[in-house]
């Protein structure tokens, strides 16, 4: 019999039959291991324990300890609660059910909608299916076989995508029991490897077939899985900790923003949630006084000329607003870059002026799908603290480091530290030459590794036109959201024939870096909205000191004292209502308004204020000069403590 030698990850080998399995190998080492494995990656790729060896290799036992552990379990979770599914519910077709970054969807044709009885009820299905012990087993189909079998079953989306997939290779179907699913694997060897009480169906959401809005609209579960009862726990209570910190809610419990259907994914921002984006945007402009930017305008609608010149047309035509004007197509601009290569190109450069750095808070419109939009976090109209540096070739590198030094100070302000960088190289979708792309990822890889920086890379997921860096913050319930980015871009000076006046009196084509520190400011607000519960620091609260008066008799001292609190910069209101003031205290709590001034008789004789903090309650009496001196400090430090 043909023998095969299998490498293990001490570097030791042995040597197997052919055919011999990873289960087995493990048995050869400890019965105890080969219990706990889960899947096994052969030669790096992750299979079953019971795919067959047939070539020499090396091999890994993968157990709850391994850190694709949980991929694997919570997609054998999403077969499992399929399989439920289709036994509770025999009318509904199975689309797809991949793994998500908590947890795992899966989508259904079904013309009754779930309802949260449905969902317990599929969860106990689960746990018999679990009880069960069923194999879960592998089987490759060539792809007229599997769709034959789909379309046996009337499961018209797996066998649409058993055609479209199965063109070139076998199609790979795992069955457990009854339940027949398309899925290129691994899974766990059977239903009860998975445990009963680690699992939960969380909620349910409309999508469309494909995330194609012209196709029919499927009910989608999604659900959660983690490796022990107590991991599942923890996540439930971060979730309901987020449920309380939703920016929608929030933004509307505290007046800061709405959005109408008449203006799909487009905010309004009231009164109060403009003081909030302002102060970002006021924020960003002094960093951009103190970093030497010029701020620009620049329209907001161009020739699609232009975004053909910049790859946009090609390259992102599907997300941009167009419209014919006076037989000319035109588009609503999805970003900036493309007219600050104009502006670069209107006038001569010299050398000695880069870098020049471009700053533009102007609107940008792109079309998301309705499916995808959410509140500010995924919007189709928002600006940007976005900028582009023209510069040398050999300023690369203070340039970056420069924003680097920008992004720790902006972030440290409302307290996210150590971000997360990643490192995104060339997509499949892109312009540009080899060599460009390989000058261009060369310079930031050295960049990172001259700024010792601890990153993860991302293969192909930079942009169209040049790699990029991005920075990835956890929040104060610890969710991770992306923000800052830095982009290298030797593509689009050279579209725009770009030039600048070199040492040697000879024209030389300057390099393009794109960059955001918020990145969008509607996103970075419902970011920030989440962050802080809406509770916002002194210095970006739109209500900052509410007065209350305890009788009418205190409001004429009452409008004095916001006088002198707006006269020196304070942003202060008097709530005259004849409410008790405990009925004061309580709203302005609930609206999260930072400082209450309670003013009573007291107060009017000794000329002072009593005053509450949102956070900690009564502070004591104190004068209203040594209020306004505390105040402003807090407010020019940008303090994230009120005391």
């Amino acid at each position: 019999m043909p023998e095969i030698r299998v490498t293990l990850p001490d570097g030791t080998s042995k040597v197997f039959p052919s055919g011999a399995t990873p289960q087995q190998v493990g048995e050869s080492i400890s019965p105890r291991l080969a219990a706990a494995s889960l899947a096994a990656k052969s030669d790096g790729g992750l299979v079953d324990v019971y795919r067959p060896l047939d070539h020499d290799c090396t091999l890994e036992l993968i157990t709850e300890r391994s850190p694709d552990a949980l991929g694997i379990y919570r997609h054998t979770c999403a077969h499992l609660m399929a399989n439920a599914v289709k036994e509770l519910f025999p009318e509904a077709k199975i689309a797809i059910g991949p793994v998500i970054e908590d947890g795992f969807y899966y989508d259904f044709d079904r013309d009754a909608p779930f309802t949260p009885e449905d969902l317990e009820r599929i969860e106990a299905r689960m746990r018999e299916i679990i009880a069960r012990d069923t194999p879960i087993r592998r089987q490759e189909l060539p792809w007229q076989e599997a769709k034959a079998l789909f379309d046996r079953q009337q499961e018209p989306y797996k066998s649409e995508l058993a055609y479209e997939r199965g063109q070139n290779e076998p199609v790979s179907i795992y069955r457990q029991g009854a339940f027949d699913d398309f899925c290129r694997g691994p899974h766990l060897p059977s239903t009860g490897r998975i445990k009963p009480d680690t699992f939960k169906l969380l909620s349910v959401a409309g999508a469309y077939w494909k995330g194609d809005e012209h196709n029919k609209m499927l009910q989608r579960i999604y659900a959660t899985a983690f490796l022990s009862r107590k991991e599942l726990e923890e996540h439930l209570t971060r979730l309901e900790q987020a449920k309380a910190r939703d920016h929608r809610k929030l933004g509307r419990d505290l007046g800061l923003f709405m959005l109408h259907p008449w203006a799909p994914a487009s905010p309004f921002f009231t009164a109060k949630g403009a003081i909030v984006y302002n102060e970002l945007v006021d924020l960003m402009r002094e960093f951009y006084r103190e970093y030497g930017y010029q701020e620009v305008i620049t329209p907001q609608v161009f020739d699609v000329e232009l975004w053909k010149r910049s790859g946009h047309y090609e390259h992102y035509r599907e997300n941009m607003f167009l419209a014919e004007i006076d037989e000319r197509e035109f588009g609503l601009k999805p970003m900036n870059c493309p007219g600050h290569c104009l502006l670069y190109g209107s006038e001569s450069h010299s050398y000695r002026e880069l870098p020049l750095r471009i700053a533009d808070f102007g609107r940008l419109h792109r079309y998301e799908r309705s499916g995808v939009t959410q509140g500010l976090t995924r919007v189709r109209s928002f600006a940007q603290d976005d900028a582009h540096i023209f510069c040398r070739p050999e300023q690369i590198e203070s340039e970056i480091r420069s924003l680097f030094e920008l992004v720790r100070r902006t972030y440290e302000i409302f307290g996210f530290v150590d971000p997360h960088v990643y490192f995104s190289t060339r997509p499949e979708n892109s312009v540009g030459s080899d060599e460009i792309w390989q000058r261009a990822e060369a310079a930031l890889d050295g960049i990172l590794k001259a700024q010792e920086a601890v990153f993860t890379v991302n293969p192909g997921d930079g942009a169209f036109y040049g790699p990029k860096i991005d920075f990835v913050v956890k929040d104060a319930i610890g969710r991770e959201w992306q923000l800052a980015t830095i982009q290298l871009d030797f593509n689009l000076p050279e579209r725009f024939e770009l030039s600048y006046t070199g040492p040697e009196n000879a024209p030389e084509r300057p390099v393009m870096i794109h960059r955001a520190i918020m990145g969008s400011i509607e996103r970075f607000m419902g970011v920030l909205i989440e962050h802080f519960a809406g509770a916002f620091p002194l210095w970006l609260a739109p209500e900052q000191v509410r007065l209350l008066p305890i009788a009418d008799r205190h409001v004429a001292y009452s409008e004095v004292v916001a006088s002198r609190l707006r006269g020196a910069g304070l942003r202060v209101t008097v709530d005259a209502r004849p409410e008790k003031t405990g009925y004061k205290v309580r709203e302005a709590q609930l609206l999260k308004i930072p400082y209450m001034l309670v003013i009573g008789d007291r107060e009017l004789e000794s000329a002072s204020v009593s005053l509450r903090t949102r956070s900690t309650g009564d502070r004591g009496s104190v004068t209203v000069d040594t209020f306004v001196e505390m105040a402003l400090r807090r407010v020019e430090s940008r303090s994230l403590e009120l005391e």
